[in-house]
């Protein structure tokens, strides 16, 4: 699936094409530019924009000088820490523009959260200590916020809700095995001792009727 617009003058470098060398393409920082270190550049260019998720060769530079600069340390890239988040990047195997730049913000964010965490730990005073430590506790918060939009983003939205206990009381209907909600949706999956399927059905009212009824059959109290 591809989200960017096509442009004219620029020609598709991400495919599925795989009769080019499969050695996997490493990145060569230069004082004035960056490198793909690859027998065949074009084929180097074409993996890498596969691996990271870019539709062409704009998107493919864009994101890598975007890392670059977030690989940094005292102010100069760092072609290591380079190499690992490119590696993070195609671990979660991105599948358009938007996964790709969502990639790149959660490598990113788990860098500087480790940059923070050696801060904390090399704090020297209290000021620099409590920086240091709000700042972790803030980007360790993003980092699983990502994870999910992510998980959202391939599911097309939906968010699965697994139920495994669902209490009623005596004369109620309950639902046995899993119950999985999907957009405004409940199907429950059935047991194999047979109980019935409920679709779109919830027991808080079945519950209630049932206290009804036992607070009217009481002697002497009301409700």
């Amino acid at each position: 699936m591809t989200t960017s617009p096509k442009r004219r003058g620029i020609s598709p470098i991400a495919t599925n094409d795989r009769s080019a060398p499969a050695t996997s393409p490493r990145i060569k920082l230069y004082k004035r530019r960056i490198a793909i270190d690859h027998p065949d550049p074009q084929a180097g260019e074409r993996l890498l924009a596969d691996a990271l998720g870019a539709v062409d060769r704009d998107a493919l530079h864009g994101i890598l000088k975007q890392l670059v600069k977030a690989s940094a340390i005292g102010q100069r890239p760092d072609e290591a820490n380079l190499a690992f988040m490119i590696s993070m990047m195609k671990s979660i195997a991105p599948r358009d523009s938007i996964e790709a730049m969502l990639a790149a913000q959660m490598v990113c964010v788990h860098v500087t959260a480790m940059r923070c965490a050696h801060h904390l730990a090399c704090a020297g005073d209290l000021a620099s200590q409590d920086s240091a430590s709000r700042a972790l506790a803030k980007l360790a918060r993003i980092f699983p916020a990502q994870v999910e939009a992510l998980g959202r983003y391939r599911n097309n939205g939906e968010r699965a809700i697994t139920v495994q206990s669902v209490p009623a009381l005596d004369g109620g209907e309950a639902i046995a095995g899993n119950v999985a909600q999907h957009a405004s949706m409940i199907v429950a999956e059935t047991n194999a001792a047979g109980t019935t399927m409920h679709a779109g059905t919830t027991l808080a009212p079945v519950a209630r009727q049932n206290e009804q009824k036992q607070v009217e059959a009481t002697p002497g109290v009301r409700a």
